[in-house]
């Protein structure tokens, strides 16, 4: 690792100017850009959000016309999962992986600039799809054929994008298994990594599983759009039942891809604000690890309407039932790690409290999805929308809110506004169950999603989930405030601003610099990543 840290950056001091973004290898300089990219992205799909709540504040059409308002609900979904949480959380763990392994940065810096680069393209590709003839796509975030295969050239500007963002997350995730793989410091042992690092692992795993999956079902779309083929067209001897089935193969790990590194994110912030060791350190490994395998042996729940044999419906029921075992795990250990604990709650906990709280009413609602009779009944409807929200938004928004709050002393060397974080953690909280609870009950009575028209008596639970929306986004301006101004005229930060933190993180200055370990550190480690003794490991800024 010495070799390495001294060969690649030992010898030259940090770029300045455009030079040091366009052509970054330092890890930290790419995961801001990671960050900053993904805050932008979340705040563009919020606004499609706000225009499809905007349209439903009423019956009848007041805004958008339905091509247009179908043209909002696909992007505001691609855009958050390809754009927003996905690049978010490649962020954090390229800032904070190489600090808590110390390694020097993460194995392929050459390919961490490309794998980052190729983001704003793909999102060029998807946003500008809104401006040629036939405007973007409209066929939902899956993107279901036949609906796909029909569609005009902003649907081929999709599938590009979705390309080259599957690309980005397969060179993103292979840098992320090197580096904690080979890079770790001596006495970092696999089972006593921070659980950051394991969550980061085995999601790296489940992208390069599926990412070539949903690749290939979206070239299949291209080729029945423009070279003759019949996949989907049964017309033709196709099926677009078989688009289904290769598309959730994808579609449900990807659904772990986005909560896993949350369950990381929260498994640190936990035990520091409790000041006590995270409990059940080995099975909460064990869970994520099943997590992973089990989340490739559901995917046909989302297609339980699809009139598959009973004994396949009984099967995925089953499977999808049993995931909610390691999950069930984790949320035993992080309320036992704060039982007794010495709880204090600033801002990063209390957004992992929330997390565990919203988390588990969308696992409950989840639970009730995978009943195939019950499944039947609300497949399409509104109270699917609410449970994917409660998971998404409560489970990895609100995670790396925590995530953001924890780090923030550590990546800037500056404090944020407690008082703002804490306005913006309930003012989130309160607004956020204001705007999906209500879509439980618009499921249950039988409002159907993605339509920009409904019936009168869906119209009070509509009005307050789109005042609801409304309220939630204006309070994210709260935390963009709150980090622009922390960052120039924040205080100076300490060494250590939470006592309860004692990762190898932030046992290194504050701020971190720019080349965290020139010499490999010798670490003694406790689970969790816990640090007992730390020798060597100079630093260079």
């Amino acid at each position: 690792m010495t070799d390495i840290a001294q060969a690649g950056h030992g010898h030259h001091g940090k770029p300045q100017g455009l030079a040091r973004w366009l052509f970054a290898t330092n890890h930290k300089d790419i995961g801001s850009l990671y960050l900053w990219f993904s805050f932008c992205m979340f705040l563009s799909g919020g606004v499609l959000a706000l225009c499809i709540r905007a349209e439903l504040f009423r019956p009848g059409l007041q805004f958008f016309q339905p091509e247009l308002f179908n043209q909002f609900t696909t992007l505001h979904g691609l855009i958050m999962v390809f754009g927003a949480i996905m690049p978010a959380f490649t962020g954090m763990a390229n800032w904070m992986l190489p600090l808590m392994i110390g390694a020097p940065d993460m194995a392929f810096a050459r390919m961490n600039n490309w794998s980052f680069w190729l983001l704003p393209p793909a999102a060029a590709l998807l946003m500008l799809s809104f401006i040629v003839p036939g405007g973007a796509a409209a066929a939902g975030w899956t993107l279901y054929a036949p609906l796909s295969t029909q569609m005009g050239m902003g649907m081929d500007m999709t599938i590009f994008a979705i390309h080259i963002m599957g690309l980005s997350s397969i060179m993103g995730s292979i840098n992320i298994i090197v580096t904690i793989l080979n890079l770790r410091a001596p006495g970092m042992s696999l089972m006593k990594m921070p659980m950051f690092a394991w969550a980061s692992l085995i999601t790296a795993f489940l992208i390069i599983a599926v990412m070539p999956v949903l690749a290939g079902v979206v070239t299949m779309v291209l080729t029945d759009r423009h070279f003759g083929t019949h996949f989907f067209n049964a017309a033709g001897g196709g099926d677009p039942i078989l688009y289904q089935h290769i598309f959730w193969f994808f579609g449900h790990p990807e659904v772990y891809i986005m909560a896993l590194p949350a369950f990381g994110i929260v498994s640190q912030v936990i035990p520091a604000f409790a000041r006590k060791p995270l409990f059940g350190y080995a099975s909460m490994v064990y869970a994520t690890s099943s997590i992973g395998v089990l989340s490739f042996m559901v995917w046909a729940h989302h297609m339980f309407v699809t009139g598959m044999p009973a004994a396949a419906q009984l099967f995925f029921m089953y499977a999808t039932m049993l995931i909610a075992v390691p999950t069930g795990v984790k949320v035993f250990n992080w309320i036992a790690t704060m039982w007794e604990g010495s709880m204090s709650f600033e801002t990063p906990m209390l957004f992992a409290v929330g997390f565990i709280l919203l988390f588990t009413i969308g696992g409950l609602s989840g639970v009730t999805l995978s009943v195939a009779a019950v499944d039947v009944q609300l497949h399409g409807s509104y109270y699917v929308v609410a449970h994917f929200h409660y998971v998404l938004v409560a489970g990895a928004l609100f995670s790396l809110f925590a995530a953001i709050y924890y780090w923030f002393p550590k990546m800037t060397g500056r404090l944020y506004s407690e008082r703002l974080g804490k306005l913006h953690f309930w003012w989130s909280l309160l607004w956020f169950n204001v705007t999906f609870f209500p879509m439980h009950f618009l499921g249950l009575a039988g409002m159907p999603r993605r339509i920009p028209d409904y019936a009168l008596q869906f119209t009070e639970f509509n009005q307050i989930a789109s005042v609801g929306a409304f309220m939630f986004g204006l309070g994210q301006l709260i935390f963009l405030f709150n980090m622009l101004r922390s960052l120039r005229h924040g205080a100076p930060a300490p060494q250590l601003p939470w006592d309860g933190a004692n990762t190898l993180e932030w046992r290194i200055p504050t701020p971190a610099p720019y080349h965290s370990f020139v010499e490999a550190p010798q670490l003694e480690v406790k689970e969790n990543g816990v640090v007992v003794r730390l020798s060597g490991g100079r630093h260079e800024e």
